[in-house]
């Protein structure tokens, strides 16, 4: 690992036996009939969208999920065959090359289907029509079925139904689960619609919540996301599986200290001096910034690891750089490994920990990780 990331001032470790005990416990939860769609959208979470779903494909996964045709065309420019659905919107332009690269898309509304019952494409292009069923986002409401159903009956070749899939809104809170049950009984009115019309499509609801509190809605295939990656939808989820399905953190991000400073009690520190020295202090650069998406919002209450101890950041989080209190740390030194999520020595800091002290929730806080920080799969 350390000649990998030679040259580097910050980078991500990806752990790819954690990948491989996640989506192994996955698999466990549901039937071996049941398809798994493993979700990469942005940037897999913030852990490279290539590397993650090329992983996938070693452990044989199904589907994979993306938000855009971008990412979608990324994995297949990377010999990517495994069948790949757009969750996202996709521009009307881009039906021709969708189709031409074998993607599915997702279709939720009457002005898209209709552009897509007018086209002429050289290979049918593969939709998966999207349900409103609570989540109030994408999706045709159940007022529109019996004018969907009137408008798919007269389907052609020119396009295949491949799916009929929904998202749930509150599924990740167990203790509250009749707004998702509701959501679950308006999916399956869905469902006989399409199977008295002829259609039996592949049926999906449940994503990494759903699928781990409710089984009856696995259906043909289920979606996971946050899971794969080792972290949980929700602390609700953790606390109700807790000792008894684990997941590993999957993403390790590190920096080192690029610079190190004796201060006097009474020093400021960084932009507007928001920050003022209570005694004679030790301090480090680590060149990271919110540029790198280390949020501003741990100025001053962050933490990372040096040495296997917690160094407090100090001041404003700049662009590029951060400042840390080291003076409990007296063996650190310029090219120090510095972690800022994952563990060291016995300590550890975890996303969901960095993702409340900036008052984030963990999704956002992997997703803002930039793209071209170096991501090391090992």
């Amino acid at each position: 690992m350390k000649n990998a990331r030679n040259g580097l001032r910050t980078w991500i470790e990806v752990d790819c036996l954690a990948i491989k005990k996640n989506y192994r416990l996955f698999r466990s939860l549901i039937a071996s009939k049941t398809k798994l769609l493993a979700v990469v959208k942005s940037n897999a979470y913030g852990h490279g969208l290539v590397d993650f779903a090329s992983k996938l494909k070693q452990l044989d996964i199904d589907w994979l999920g993306v938000d855009s045709i971008v990412e979608a065309l990324t994995l297949r420019r990377e010999g990517i065959k495994t069948p790949i659905l757009v969750l996202g919107y996709t521009l009307p332009e881009k039906f021709k090359e969708t189709a031409d690269n074998d993607i599915s898309i997702t279709i939720s509304n009457f002005e898209t289907l209709k552009v897509v019952q007018k086209e002429k494409f050289s290979k049918s292009l593969k939709i998966h029509i999207k349900v409103d069923t609570g989540m109030h986002r994408q999706g045709f409401l159940l007022g529109e079925q019996k004018t969907l159903i009137s408008k798919l009956k007269t389907q052609n070749s020119k396009f295949i139904i491949e799916g009929l899939y929904t998202h749930f809104a509150t599924a990740k809170n167990p203790a509250f689960p009749e707004y998702t049950k509701k959501q679950i009984n308006e999916f399956e009115q869905w469902r006989l619609a399409f199977k008295k019309i002829g259609l039996i499509p592949i049926c999906h609801a449940s994503a990494t919540a759903g699928a781990m509190i409710f089984p009856e809605a696995h259906f043909d295939m289920v979606r996971i996301g946050i899971g794969l990656y080792g972290l949980w939808p929700a602390k609700e989820t953790e606390s109700h599986f807790k000792n008894h399905l684990i997941l590993e953190p999957v993403l390790e991000w590190k920096t080192i200290i690029s610079e190190i400073k004796e201060l006097p009690k009474g020093a400021k520190i960084g932009y507007n001096c928001v920050e003022t020295l209570q005694k004679n202090s030790r301090v480090g650069v680590c060149p990271i910034g919110y540029w790198h998406g280390y949020p501003r919002a741990l100025s001053s209450v962050g933490f990372v690891l040096i040495n296997g101890r917690r160094a407090r950041i100090l001041g404003r989080i700049s662009m590029d750089m951060i400042s840390v209190d080291i003076s409990e740390i007296p063996g650190a030194k310029v090219g120090d490994e510095v972690v800022l999520i994952g563990k060291q020595k016995k300590e550890k800091i975890t996303v969901n920990e960095l993702a409340n002290l900036s008052d984030t929730s963990n999704y956002e806080f992997i997703t803002r990780i930039n793209p071209l920080i170096k991501r090391i799969y090992a």
